[in-house]
């Protein structure tokens, strides 16, 4: 005879193993290699449903970057009052274009950004100011980025795969500034070019903000020049300074009305 003592022992041992938790609770199976597809879905429909329960309908995609310092914290130079310059525009952009086209009833032309720290901050923030709501797509990085405070609550999304995450830049996106960054921002601003050069992706105005950093950044006169990209490549961005110029391209493009 087995004592209820002992049976009691044998079913804990039961109710403890990691084999008998529901799969939906079972955090180290979902950390397995072979359940990669289905974290890429999860990480796809978590943050479609948010765009959709917030009746998110286009948006405005800022790149910029994450390295450029606040000003109580910014050395003083030439090379500081231009970053200070970049700040103030992401900052101007994104209040101008928040109060212009995102209302109650529709919101259009919302701001997303990577959810860091520098010129994202500052475009989040530019939105926060004036009341309207904003998105923050970050990730998982080696060293940890924590989102920066103006990012809506409801709309703050942490990543671990930069596909996803760059597929979510992309869905709703009617609009792109690129302000000056590094490899990330190079990054993020070719794919778009790509996707509209080959056509996976409807054409949309894509703005740089700085002109002169982005002129020195990539010459594409000389890659037109060799052939690397056509005349037509050449017209599917617009250089700008301010955030003015940057408001009125994403209007001219649109003939003054926010996207359909």
């Amino acid at each position: 005879m087995i004592s209820q003592a002992d049976r009691r022992s044998l079913q804990e041992r039961i109710l403890s193993s990691p084999s008998y938790l529901l799969a939906e609770e079972d955090i180290a199976l979902m950390c397995e290699d072979d359940l990669r597809p289905l974290r890429l879905q999860l990480e796809l429909i978590k943050t479609e449903r948010a765009m959709r329960q917030h009746g998110i309908r286009s948006t405005v995609v800022v790149f910029g970057s994450a390295r450029v310092p606040l000003p109580h914290v910014r050395p003083q130079g030439s090379r500081s009052l231009r970053q200070a310059g970049y700040l103030e525009e992401a900052r101007r952009f994104a209040a101008l274009v928040s109060r212009r086209f995102q209302k109650e009833r529709r919101r259009d032309f919302v701001v997303v950004t990577g959810g860091g720290p520098g010129i994202m901050e500052a475009a989040n923030r530019g939105a926060w100011e004036v009341g309207a709501r904003s998105i923050g797509l970050n990730i998982i990085l080696p060293h940890e980025q924590i989102p920066n405070p103006f990012i809506t609550p409801d709309l703050a999304f942490r990543f671990r795969y930069f596909a996803i995450r760059k597929l979510h830049f992309a869905l709703r996106a009617k609009g792109m500034v690129a302000f000056p960054g590094g490899f990330g921002t190079l990054d993020e601003l070719f794919e778009i070019l790509t996707l509209v050069q080959t056509g996976k992706m409807a054409a949309i105005p894509i703005v740089l903000l700085g002109a002169t950093f982005w002129r020195q950044a990539i010459n594409f006169d000389f890659l037109m020049e060799e052939g690397m990209i056509s005349a037509a490549d050449r017209t599917l961005f617009t250089l700008v300074e301010t955030a003015e110029e940057a408001v009125t391209a994403l209007q001219e493009f649109y003939h003054g009305r926010p996207p359909e």
